[in-house]
């Protein structure tokens, strides 16, 4: 079988399942993959050596200005004449599958030639009723619209009674809570400068990862280089976690057992979306700003992490597309749900209720 995979790079989320995927595709060789990337310059992507000779196609993305979606810098970059070209001359019928991890010109191009294709990503779990703000039905047309499949596999940190999968998420090296002293800080779309002066103001040690290495810092904060090794690294050492509410990095702090402090994108719908999920799951503190007041407040409360164990996702998926889908997508979330193994946090607490509970079939 010949794959066309398609993912949408604007953020590392995407990548990272995708690296997932790869190695899990890899072990059936009968599956021949040809990988495809959009929505960031090719000079802005790094570690892709498990994608051997990828493709890369402009595609679409939004623009962020100091933690919110600028809609007028994000229409005036769009070259449109571009993406239609990009669209029309993508060669779709010499694969016999087309998968979309939320990359348009793919699932645009197998749309338009009537090419089998699968959805698989976080974002094709909005296709059913799960936590989400009320009356967007822009931004719900948006992410329909955005890269359309015949099928599709969505995840989430839960099912919520419908057929989408668990996260892709392993996690990295020792993922004891508490091991190491510093907070790792992931906001690479916030005005940096003014984040770096309020972590200057709280008494802990940060490990920032998303801001230029040339700016000034306080002695507690330690800017860090894009590196795969060495995030997951600091990852698994951190006591803590604050980052924006995308949907990867916090699946992988679950499996961790972390404390997350969280901030939505302001005007970025599936963040926004995922942030209320956190907050019924109570999986996280969500905030409306990430400044000391509201790091202080979090810290003082002494925050429990949450850790639950995925199943090997990625694998089971891959076997499901060698062995022909021949599983419903319900099946396939079953499986997966009954290999969920919730756990404790690093006091010892249990952790969310909804993650605990005896979980119901996916239908």
């Amino acid at each position: 079988m010949k794959i066309l995979y398609g993912v949408q790079g604007t953020g590392n989320g995407h990548i990272s399942r995708a690296r997932a995927m790869a190695r899990a595709l890899q072990q059936h060789p009968e599956l021949k993959v040809q990988w495809l990337f959009s929505g960031r310059s090719p000079d802005k992507l790094f570690s892709m050596e498990p994608f051997g000779d990828y493709w890369w196609r402009e595609g679409l993305t939004f623009v962020h200005r100091n933690g919110k979606i600028d809609a007028g810098a994000t229409t005036r970059q769009l070259n449109l004449s571009r993406l239609l070209r990009d669209i029309r001359e993508l060669p779709v019928g010499d694969f016999d599958l087309v998968i979309s991890d939320f990359e348009p010109v793919t699932a645009w191009a197998a749309k338009r030639r009537g090419k089998q294709s699968l959805g698989l990503g976080h974002q094709y779990a909005f296709n059913f009723r799960i936590p989400a703000p009320r009356f967007n039905w822009m931004a719900r047309g948006i992410m329909r619209a955005f890269a359309p499949v015949h099928s599709s596999l969505g995840m989430h940190w839960y099912h919520f009674g419908h057929p989408i999968l668990p996260p892709i998420a392993q996690p990295h090296g020792q993922a004891d809570a508490g091991s190491g002293d510093h907070i790792l800080v992931y906001l690479p779309f916030e005005h940096h400068q003014p984040l770096l002066q309020e972590l200057a103001k709280v008494p802990q040690k940060f490990m920032l990862y998303g801001a230029p290495l040339d700016l000034p810092t306080a002695e507690n904060i330690q800017l860090k280089a894009p590196s795969i090794d060495g995030f997951q690294q600091d990852l698994a050492s951190a006591k803590a976690v604050i980052c924006n509410s995308g949907f990867e990095l916090i699946a992988e702090t679950l499996t961790m057992g972390k404390p997350i402090l969280t901030r939505p994108l302001s005007g970025q719908f599936e963040q926004e979306a995922n942030a209320q999920a956190l907050r019924e799951l109570q999986l996280a503190r969500v905030v409306e700003r990430v400044d000391a007041n509201s790091i202080n407040a979090w810290l003082q409360e002494q925050p429990a992490g949450v850790r639950i164990q995925w199943p090997d996702v990625a694998g089971q998926i891959a076997r499901w597309i060698a062995g022909g889908r021949s599983q419903t997508p319900s099946e396939l979330a079953d499986s997966l749900w009954d290999q969920v193994v919730p756990g404790r946090g690093a006091s010892g607490t249990r952790v969310a209720q909804a993650a605990t509970d005896q979980l119901p079939p996916c239908r």
